[in-house]
């Protein structure tokens, strides 16, 4: 079953007030009790600290693998395929309970991550929200580089042109631009990007960028011919 389809399933079977939470075992690590209370109380702080969601969603992904790992030596082999879903509806869980929160731009952009490849227009309304809930565009950075990474450059160009506000925006998101005009091969827009980020107040972080953007582009033209 593709995995968009198995995840609605499988999330509509579970009471929403449980999705992500930590469920009493007697088994697994012991450690990642006290650790997931206190990754889970700095995203109660934060709901966008990257490296607390990163490391709570490890260890919900662990937990739901394990769940899938008999513990008969003799049962049947283990489905890989139905851990990995498992791991990513573990994930996908987490991020949902997050992204409640009204600050939670994070947990939207790895929703539209986990979605992308199976529902492209959900994942860009995710993106989107995402973008909007966060006025310094690291949001809006983090979701051209999801769109870039899962071959979609095109979209990618689409969320940034609509979103991106250039001067209040991190440079970052001037620089993803760049690169997603250049792998959706439109070189005359790459340039443009590039010229329009001069224009951010931050110029030793568009300085310290440029020279790679500049190589990056000249290289494509003369590929090109252009």
């Amino acid at each position: 079953m593709a995995l968009m389809p198995r995840l609605r399933q499988l999330i509509r079977r579970q009471p929403t007030s449980t999705i992500g939470a930590r469920r009493p075992t007697t088994s697994g690590r012991r450690g990642d009790t006290v650790h997931e209370d206190a990754l889970r109380a700095m995203l109660a702080d934060d709901p966008n600290d990257a490296r607390a969601f990163q490391a709570l969603a490890e260890i919900v992904r662990r937990r739901a693998a394990d769940a899938h790992v008999p513990d008969d030596p003799l049962a049947a082999p283990v489905d890989e395929q139905e851990v990995q879903r498992a791991a990513d509806l573990a994930v996908w869980s987490l991020a949902e309970e997050l992204a409640g929160n009204p600050r939670g731009w994070y947990p939207l952009v790895e929703l539209g991550r986990l979605s992308v490849d199976e529902d492209l227009d959900g994942a860009l309304r995710r993106f989107a929200t995402a973008t909007d809930r966060d006025p310094t565009g690291q949001a809006l950075a983090e979701s051209v580089v999801g769109l870039r990474e899962s071959g979609h450059a095109v979209d990618a160009l689409g969320l940034g042109i609509g979103h991106w506000r250039t001067r209040e925006h991190v440079p970052e998101v001037g620089r993803q631009l760049v690169l997603a005009a250049l792998d959706a091969d439109r070189v005359a827009d790459a340039r443009n990007h590039l010229d329009a980020l001069a224009a951010h107040p931050d110029s030793d972080a568009v300085k310290a960028m440029t020279p790679e953007l500049e190589r990056a582009i000249t290289q494509r033209e003369q590929s090109t011919g252009r």
